[in-house]
């Protein structure tokens, strides 16, 4: 059995997407390690962190250059890794790590708590494994150099090993590396969207089409994800799993609520 790093990537854009491709590469290649891909037989954006629970999920090897091993699977993305570590296991591997990625579009702000990628990353936080979460800003992304970087980079400096609690969330804009101009470490933003659902009607028939222009804000506030990216930083953001609100504890007290 090898000793390196054994890694589960998974993604939300199908086991095709090009950035799938461009991460095992980079793991495979420059970190050495052992890659197993399990990733959806089609486009799952948008699916947040849903798992499958009234249906099978299916799962198929497929040939994939570079991978110890390859599945497609029907399911979401947060199935791909949640049955992913299962087969693993079945197999007798243990994996290190969780990657999610490269998505073509950010992953930042309130977006996070739409995204198939952070749902899958975070996935692999609840499964108890290091888990990251990697994407570039363009649905049409060309350029994944400079996320691949950090990807190296982090395991290299944390050789695969933190709190499985939190996640990380990289995000880079979709520029040359040597454009990029540095790393911010952030806490999320807000993100909104112009005309983000538009409706049609017909008859009796309303058709509702999400959508829309991201609203940009002109701002130096680099400690915000959202605004790292539209001023050509990388963005870098611990996640994770635990979704209680602290603050809101004295007002509970003060509300009474059944008391």
């Amino acid at each position: 059995m090898s000793d390196r790093l054994k890694i589960l990537v998974a993604n939300d854009d199908g086991i095709e997407a090009q950035g799938l491709r461009a991460l095992v590469d980079t793991l495979t290649e420059r970190v050495g390690a052992d890659v197993y891909v399990f990733a959806p037989n089609g486009q799952r954006s948008a699916a947040s962190h849903a798992i499958t629970l009234r249906n099978p999920v299916s799962v198929w090897p497929v040939a994939y250059s570079g991978a110890c091993e390859a599945f497609a699977l029907d399911g979401t993305p947060a199935d791909c890794v949640a049955v992913g570590l299962k087969v693993l296991k079945r197999k007798g591997i243990e994996a290190d790590m969780v990657f999610a990625g490269i998505n073509h579009g950010s992953n930042v702000g309130t977006d996070t708590v739409y995204s198939g990628t952070v749902g899958a990353a975070l996935e692999g936080s609840i499964q108890g494994y290091p888990s990251v979460a990697v994407s570039v800003d363009s649905h049409k992304a060309t350029h994944f150099e400079y996320a691949c970087n950090l990807v190296v980079d982090l395991i290299r400096k944390t050789s695969g090993k933190w709190d499985e609690s939190v996640m990380i969330n990289i995000n880079t804009p979709d520029a040359p590396a040597g454009e990029i101009k540095g790393v911010c470490y952030t806490v999320l933003g807000e993100r909104e969207y112009e005309n983000d659902v538009q409706v049609e009607t017909e008859g009796d028939v309303m058709t509702f089409v999400y959508g829309g222009e991201a609203v940009l804000y002109e701002s130096d506030e680099n400690q915000y994800d959202v605004i790292a990216i539209e001023n050509g930083y990388a963005s870098i953001s611990p996640l994770q799993k635990d979704m209680t609100a602290y603050r809101a504890g004295d007002l509970l007290a003060d509300w009474r609520i059944g008391k």
